[in-house]
């Protein structure tokens, strides 16, 4: 019988996770599932399904993470430190958010939560200026109803960067499940002001301070016409409020998601990315005629959209969206006589090169980093240690996050939504939609299409699998696919860039990352990673034509053949 079973047995105190064990102790099975290893705490922090067991999140593993991450914070910044919490609404996002608490007090780390669920962006807002050294926001973002996560934040309200993520999982391995667990009672921290809830006028400064983010014509608000979806997570409070404080009047919110539900039981699958998480949207878009679609992610830091296009509507993709919101904030700057000296955006090596190309047109500079938006919060971070952080515009990637402003340091589905309907009531005063403004970027940044595949795999046999994928394409990459020739492999994780045409290797210099981008003949790319935060395989397609007709139709030949190489390595 497994070891850590048996002592989890003996010791779980809380009924519904022991009730748990006892009902799988006789499932073999179930118990390697569960015990296998430990929830791994990556760059990305935690995230797994509900449950009992080390590879599940519960209150011990959350627990031990949380016990080792205040054991970092004193090592690191001494004695006087503080953390903001948040939680967005998933099942035990309060429990995990309020166990937190009393572990950090229980160490000596002062505490900031929010009195009710929050958006992710707010976490990183109430971080920075509430001073903390640390933030904790209890989300599993877009999964399905029985995921969480736990992401932690350092004193600039980004992610934890590689080298602090690191070491926190070197403070967390040191900690046992059960034992050397410092908690103090909630209720007497509340009371102590260990715990601190935090007052409106965060939130309030949080509105006025994104107010500011979105350039544009307050007269041109009242007359667009607006359905917006929280999907049942954080976002109805912020959106709604910012939308009405900057003369968008005309905004329906869909009923039936407009109020948390943990069991997401109007969305399987709460992602914005996906047209079956906008089904109930997209037929009040059609009932009320509305001119644009708004769906924010649980936690709110992302966002997607549909508009009208010809009488249908669509969707209008991360990519779409981010060289969309890129070309209207520098157009805007540029009239406004506001854009700065060597001004900066920055995107993700998945996201389009059609970013590039809009970059290039207003004297942008584009910098290039890993998935993962950290590093993108990194990015405003070296600008502002340099002492220049007004010369960012904007960073995004393509999974539907968005950032034009630098008080916040992830991506903000708040501050994204109020730029895109200015955005899109500017078009409408023009007798455009926002589908009209992509076609007159085509024009003159060229014609990309993008696509993303996600293989989806379980269990530890699914992880084995996913490994010997990656092992085969990067030890024996594919020469030619479809005619094309395989001109360039850059290696994320060797750190190395081979151009298969001169022969030569020149060294990656940013992180080490277990990615492939391939380049085949001068107009196709893919990108090969696993997945961060869920039990996947992605796999980034992306083309070039020289009319929009081409583009989709390499991108359909490209995928078909692709397809067949990653079928044959999947069985």
């Amino acid at each position: 019988m497994n070891q850590n079973f048996l002592r989890w047995l003996e010791k779980v105190d809380e009924p519904q996770i022991r009730a748990e064990l006892e009902s799988i102790k006789d499932d073999e099975k179930q118990v390697e599932e569960r015990f296998y290893s430990d929830l791994a705490f990556g760059t990305g922090g935690l995230r797994g399904v509900i449950g009992a067991g080390t590879n599940r999140m519960n209150i011990y593993t959350v627990g031990k993470a949380t016990q080792g991450y205040a054991v970092y914070l004193k090592e690191r910044y001494g004695e006087g430190v503080s953390v903001a919490i948040s939680h967005d609404n998933r099942r035990n996002s309060d429990v995990f958010a309020k166990v937190s608490a009393a572990i950090m007090a229980g160490n000596g780390v002062k505490v900031y939560m929010y009195t009710e669920l929050m958006p992710t962006p707010m976490l990183s807002w109430a971080t920075r200026v509430l001073h903390c050294q640390g933030g904790i926001m209890v989300t599993a973002s877009h999964n399905p109803a029985i995921y969480n996560g736990y992401k932690a934040y350092g004193p600039d309200g980004c992610q934890l960067t590689d080298d602090d993520a690191h070491a926190v999982e070197r403070a967390i391995a040191k900690q046992d499940y059960f034992d050397g667990i410092n908690k103090a009672d909630f209720d007497q921290a509340l009371a102590s002001g260990m715990i601190n809830y935090i007052d409106q006028k965060v939130i309030d400064d949080f509105l006025a301070m994104v107010s500011k983010l979105a350039p544009g014509d307050e007269k041109e608000a009242a007359n667009l016409k607006v359905v917006y979806t929280p999907l049942n997570g954080t976002g109805r409070m912020p959106v709604t409020r910012i939308l009405a404080m900057n003369g968008f009047s005309d905004v329906t919110v869909v009923k039936e998601q407009e109020f948390p539900d943990p069991e997401f039981t109007t969305c399987r699958y709460p992602n914005p990315e996906f047209k079956e998480a906008l089904e109930l949207a997209l037929k009040l878009m059609a009932e009320t005629k509305a001119d644009l679609l708004l769906a924010t992610d649980p936690d709110c830091d992302r966002v997607g959209t549909a508009v009208w296009d010809n009488g249908e509507q669509r969707l209008i993709t991360g990519n779409e969206m981010g060289v969309l919101m890129l070309d209207y904030l520098c157009a805007k700057r540029k009239a406004e006589g506001t854009m700065p000296d060597a001004p900066v955006a920055v995107k993700t090596i998945v996201t389009t090169d059609m970013a590039k190309r809009c970059a290039e047109y207003y004297g942008v500079e584009m910098r290039d980093v890993l998935t993962g938006f950290k590093y993108i919060g990194e990015q405003i971070a070296l600008l502002e240690g340099a002492g220049h952080p007004e010369r960012f515009i904007m960073g995004f990637e393509e999974s539907y996050g968005y950032l034009t402003g630098i008080d916040v340091r992830d991506k903000d589905a708040v501050n994204a939504s109020l730029v895109i309907c200015r955005m899109a009531a500017h078009y409408k005063a023009q007798g455009k939609s926002l589908a009209d403004a992509l076609r007159d970027a085509e024009k003159r940044f060229g014609a990309f299409r993008n696509a993303l595949e996600n293989h989806a795999f379980a269990g530890q046999e699914g992880m084995i699998k996913m490994a010997s994928m990656m092992d085969a394409l990067r030890n024996d990459p594919p020469k030619e696919v479809m005619g094309l020739p395989l001109k360039r492999l850059q290696d994320y994780k060797k750190r190395e860039d081979k151009d298969f045409e001169t022969g030569k290797t020149t060294a990656i210099t940013l992180p080490e990352s277990n990615v492939l981008k391939f380049y085949y003949g001068d107009k196709v790319t893919a990108v090969v990673r696993p997945s961060g935060t869920e039990p996947k395989l992605k796999i980034y397609h992306a083309v070039r034509g020289d009319s929009p007709e081409e583009a989709e139709q390499l991108l359909k030949n490209w995928q078909e053949a692709f397809g067949k190489i990653t079928e044959k390595l999947k069985a």
